[in-house]
């Protein structure tokens, strides 16, 4: 499986439950959902099964999303291990009447698959499918190595 065979692309509107009601800004909380949900999505896909989230990367919220504002996630695999998984999720708001776009803010989340059990199980390998996957999975590498680093992990 490629990584554009895990594509997910998820559109939101955003609605004044979203908000903090008088600055009718979007909770960030509910962003980190979204971004859950349509990662969790391409996660799933990748792994044909069950997925559990293990960790999100930080996140920078680049500028105020608004109620009324529509909302585009798009998330795929970058990198497979032997049971996880690392998905990128770029978000961006969605002008209707020009069809611009602005970019809000981008994450990576750690998944790992699971069975009927809960337990983790392995995964079939991502097959790169040109320049821009293989420079994708050698990011999503280095990140992982730093990110079993901070753990205090042998990233080997």
């Amino acid at each position: 499986m490629t990584p554009a065979d895990s594509r997910c692309v998820m559109t939101q509107i955003v609605m004044p439950m979203h908000t903090n009601g008088a600055a009718g800004v979007l909770f960030g909380g509910i962003m980190m959902q979204w971004i859950d949900v349509c990662s969790g999505v391409a996660a799933m896909r990748h792994a044909a099964g069950a997925v559990t989230t293990a960790s999100i990367d930080r996140l920078d919220f680049l500028s105020p999303v608004l109620v009324g504002e529509i909302v585009v996630l798009q998330a795929q695999v970058n990198f497979v291990g032997r049971t996880s998984m690392e998905v990128g999720c770029r978000v961006e708001t969605e002008d209707m009447k020009t069809r611009s776009r602005r970019y809000v803010t981008k994450a990576y989340l750690t998944f790992v698959a699971i069975d009927d059990k809960g337990k983790p199980r392995t995964l079939e390998p991502l097959a790169a499918a040109d320049d821009h996957d293989r420079r994708r999975a050698r990011d999503a590498q280095k990140r992982r190595a730093e990110r079993l680093r901070a753990a205090g992990r042998n990233p080997s």
